[in-house]
C-alpha cells in the first residue's frame, strides 16, 4: 500500500526534503480530516443542535446542547490524540507506523459521521460526535507526526503553512458542502465521501519507516502509557512553555469561534438560511487571508531561522480579530475581523508548528509528545463551549443584553470576544520564555 523512503532509521532526524508528490498528498489528507471536522463544528452540529432543542420543548436550548455536544467531542479529543499517538510510535507493520492509524482512523471517521447523519436525539448526537473525534484523531494523531518524521528543521516552516492551507480549505469545504446540500443528512454524507476519497493519495504513498526489526517494544503497560504523557517542565521547558502557549491562544481562538454561527443569528439578527451563508463568506475571506499569509511567512520563517516573532504577534492579531467582534458588532466589522484572523491564524499554524517540532524531547516518541502538545488545542475546544455559553448564560440571568438581533450591543457577545483577546496576549507573552528555538 505504501512506498517506504529510502533506507533510514524511523528514529533519524531527516535530512532530505520529502518530493512534492509527498507534500501533495500529505496536504489533501489534512484537507480531508478538517473537512469531516470543521463542516460540523462550524455548520451542522449548530443546526442539529438548532432542530433536536426545538423538537423537544423540556429540553436544553441550542446554546446548551452544542455546548455539551462539543464538550464531549473535545474531551474524547483530548485523550484519544496522545493515545493514538503512543500507539503509533510503538507499531510493527510493514506499512510503517503512521499509515495502520491514517487508514483505520479515516474509515471509523467516514461511519461515524453516517451515524451522526441520522441522530435525532441529544444522546445520540453527542455519542455519534465522540465517535467522530475519537475516530479522526486516529487519522490526525499519524497524519501529523509524518512531518518531524519527514521533513528537515529548515523546511518545516514551508510545509507547516501548505498543511494550514489545506486545513483552511478544509474548514471552507466543510462549510460549503453544507451550504450547498441544503440537508444536515447529506451534508455529512459528502463530507465523510470526500473525506476518504482525499485520503487515498497518501495512503498509497506515505513513504512511512517502519519500525527498526530489532527494535524491541515492550509489552503494553497502561501505567506507565498515562505517566508518559507527563512531560516535566523541570527537565523540558520549552516544551512546557510551547504547551501552555498554544493552550491560551488556542482557547481564546475557540472561545471567539464556537458561538459565530449564534453571533450572526441572536447577535446580528441574521436568519438561519442567511446566517449560513453570511458564515460562509466569512470563512471564506479568512480563508484567502490564510492563503495570503501562511506559506509566505512559513518560508520566510525558515530563511531568517526566527520563530518567536512570527508567533508572538499571529497571536496578538489572533486576539486583535476577537475585538474587532467585540466592539464593532456589526457586518462590516465581522468581515474586518475575518481578514484579521486569517492572517494571524495563518502565520501561527505555520511557524507554531514548526516552533513545536523543534522543541519535541525525542525522536522515539514524536507522535505521542505531539499527541501530548496537541492537548493544548483539544483542552481549548472543551473548556471554550463552557466558558463563553457560561459568559452567555451569566449575562442572561443578569439581565444583561444577549440575543440582541442586531438592534444594539450585545452585552454578552461582547464579553465573550473580550475574554478571547485577553487570552490570545497572554499566549503571545509567554512565547518569550521558550529559550532553544530563536
Amino acid at each position: 500500500m505504501t512506498t517506504q523512503a529510502a533506507a533510514r532509521s524511523a528514529f533519524d532526524e531527516p535530512v532530505d526534503a520529502p518530493p512534492a508528490r509527498w507534500v501533495g498528498a500529505l496536504v489533501l489528507l489534512n484537507l480531508g480530516v478538517m473537512a469531516g471536522w470543521f463542516g460540523p463544528i462550524q455548520v451542522l452540529l449548530a443546526q442539529q443542535a438548532d432542530r433536536i432543542a426545538a423538537a423537544d420543548a423540556g429540553g436544553m436550548s441550542k446554546e446548551a446542547l452544542l455546548a455539551v455536544v462539543l464538550f464531549a467531542g473535545a474531551a474524547v479529543s483530548m485523550f484519544a490524540n496522545p493515545v493514538w499517538g503512543a500507539f503509533s510510535d510503538r507499531t510493527r507493520s510493514r506499512l510503517g507506523r503512521r499509515v495502520p492509524w491514517v487508514l483505520g482512523g479515516v474509515v471509523l471517521g467516514a461511519a461515524s459521521l453516517l451515524l451522526l447523519s441520522v441522530a435525532e436525539s441529544a444522546l445520540l448526537m453527542v455519542v455519534a460526535w465522540s465517535l467522530v473525534q475519537l475516530a479522526l484523531n486516529a487519522a490526525w494523531a499519524g497524519g501529523v507526526a509524518a512531518v518531524p518524521d519527514q521533513v528537515p528543521a529548515e523546511r518545516r516552516g514551508l510545509i507547516g503553512g501548505l498543511v494550514a492551507i489545506a486545513g483552511t480549505v478544509g474548514v471552507l469545504m466543510g462549510i460549503k458542502i453544507a451550504e450547498l446540500t441544503g440537508s444536515i443528512a447529506q451534508g455529512y454524507l459528502v463530507i465523510a465521501v470526500v473525506m476518504l476519497v482525499l485520503s487515498v493519495p497518501y495512503l498509497v504513498g506515505s513513504r512511512d519507516v517502519a519500525l527498526p526489526a530489532d527494535h524491541v517494544i515492550e509489552p503494553m503497560d497502561w501505567k506507565r502509557l498515562v505517566r508518559s504523557f507527563w512531560v516535566s517542565p523541570r527537565e523540558h521547558p520549552d516544551f512546557a512553555w510551547a504547551f501552555l502557549t498554544r493552550l491560551l491562544v488556542n482557547l481564546g481562538n475557540w472561545i471567539a469561534l464556537n458561538y459565530l454561527y449564534y453571533f450572526l443569528t441572536d447577535g446580528l439578527g441574521y436568519g438561519d438560511d442567511d446566517a449560513t451563508s453570511r458564515l460562509g463568506l466569512l470563512v471564506l475571506i479568512y480563508g484567502a487571508a490564510i492563503v495570503a499569509t501562511t506559506v509566505v511567512v512559513g518560508h520566510w520563517s525558515d530563511r531568517v531561522g526566527r520563530r518567536k516573532v512570527f508567533v508572538i504577534w499571529s497571536g496578538v492579531l489572533i486576539g486583535a480579530s476577537s475585538l474587532v467582534l467585540a466592539l464593532w458588532q456589526d457586518w462590516p466589522g465581522a468581515l474586518v475581523a475575518a481578514v484579521v484572523l486569517g492572517a494571524g491564524f495563518g502565520v501561527y499554524q505555520a511557524v507554531d508548528f514548526a516552533l513545536i517540532t523543534q522543541v519535541l524531547p525525542g525522536a522515539g516518541d514524536r507522535a505521542k509528545d505531539l499527541g501530548v502538545i496537541n492537548i493544548a488545542s483539544a483542552l481549548p475546544q472543551v473548556l471554550a463551549p463552557a466558558i463563553a455559553g457560561l459568559i452567555l448564560v451569566l449575562v442572561r440571568e443578569l439581565g444583561g443584553s444577549v440575543a440582541t438581533q442586531g438592534e444594539s450591543w450585545s452585552l454578552g457577545y461582547g464579553l465573550v470576544y473580550v475574554v478571547g483577546f485577553v487570552l490570545c496576549v497572554l499566549g503571545s507573552v509567554f512565547v518569550t520564555r521558550i529559550k532553544s528555538v530563536a
